[in-house]
């Protein structure tokens, strides 16, 4: 460590303070301070070695590090790490996960990016969330729908997009909106609500790709509020780490673990996460499209040893049939969070 000054420092009466001492006294001082920095430098060399000779081991790190270098609470999650048993990852797409004590967990082309269908939605929600924020259980304000979201319905529902039945002028609480956006992955209510938030598409979009930098979420790009544009891509990881974020929002935890809820002219809308319930699955979402494949972001609380361990899974580009690919994504999620189970030991139960 470099000194502040080259200057010694000094007295009131310009004298220097070190030279206050006696000469002897400071003499003695140095001495001790050599043997103590001798003593360290011995036993940092004997940290380094374990009981077979010339073969190094492994540094213990102390509890406390000064500020800006590794921190104690890095070393745990490191430690904890190398304790986690092999995972037994999806055998098709991209995989990564999140494990509460641990941190992420990389699967096959966890970084790669790729189309994530609805998945998108949970950002859009996120986004609404801290532009609007409500309680675990609030409704929120009101929106209406325009006649023109309403018109574009019966060709929106000829092309095949995931809708919740809407009129014009009828009004919906931001609660149900987010409800019909998240549940039933309605892709007009993302609409509805990047107008309403934004006042279009473009510029919420915008605003998802802010929200995805601010949470680290760098190999991510949103072009659509929906996820219907294979151009709207992200990566297993930074799902994942999404994941972890939404959860932290009451609201967006509590809808995304509700398998029913009711709304507008819909009337009961059901989640399309059927997981929800089962092996500790608590949320989050699904999506599907040609493009991505069957694509899953779950959540599952386990108990390990006592203690509740958070899961948070991403798996992209499940294959199988445009009525397969939905349920070949879920069931490989349930599986993988199975694997994370067994991966961190006998202790782990849902």
């Amino acid at each position: 460590m470099h000194p502040t000054s080259s200057r010694p420092p000094r007295g009131p009466d310009g004298t220097r303070t070190d030279d206050r001492r006696p000469r002897t006294s400071r003499t003695l001082l140095a001495a001790l301070a050599c043997l103590a920095a001798l003593a360290c430098l011995g036993g940092l060399v004997l940290a380094v070695r374990d009981k077979s000779p010339g073969r190094p081991a492994a540094l213990s790190l102390p509890t406390a590090w000064p500020a800006g270098t590794f921190s104690s609470a890095a070393a745990s999650a490191t430690a904890s790490q190398s304790r986690l048993g092999a995972v037994s990852w999806p055998a098709e797409g991209v995989s990564a996960a999140f494990i509460g004590g641990r941190g992420m967990t990389y699967g096959p082309g966890a970084t790669r990016q790729v189309p994530i269908a609805s998945v998108a939605k949970l950002m859009t929600a996120y986004v609404i969330l801290q532009d609007h924020p409500l309680s675990a259980s609030g409704s929120g304000p009101d929106m209406t729908v325009e006649p023109s979201e309403a018109d574009q319905y019966p060709s929106q529902a000829a092309a095949g997009d995931s809708l919740v039945a809407v009129a014009a002028g009828e009004t919906i609480t931001e609660r149900q909106a987010l409800e019909a956006l998240l549940l039933p992955s309605a892709d007009n209510m993302a609409w509805v609500l990047a107008r309403w938030d934004a006042g279009g598409q473009a510029a919420f979009a915008a605003r998802m790709n802010a929200a995805a930098r601010s949470l680290g979420m760098t190999a991510t790009s949103y072009t659509d509020p929906a996820g219907l544009d294979p151009s709207t891509v992200s990566t297993a990881a930074d799902q994942a780490r999404l994941g972890v974020a939404a959860l932290r929002v009451p609201a967006l935890a509590a809808i995304t673990a509700q398998s029913t809820a009711v709304v507008p002219v819909a009337g009961v809308v059901r989640n399309t996460n059927t997981l929800l319930g089962q092996d500790g699955i608590v949320g989050l979402k699904t999506g599907s499209t040609q493009a991505a494949g069957g694509c899953l972001l779950v959540a599952a609380r386990q108990q390990v040893n006592g203690h509740s361990t958070l899961i948070v899974a991403a798996t992209f580009g499940q294959p199988g049939t445009a009525g397969t690919i939905l349920p070949n994504a879920l069931q490989t999620g349930r599986n993988l969070v199975l694997a994370l189970d067994v991966a961190l030991g006998p202790g782990a139960q849902p």
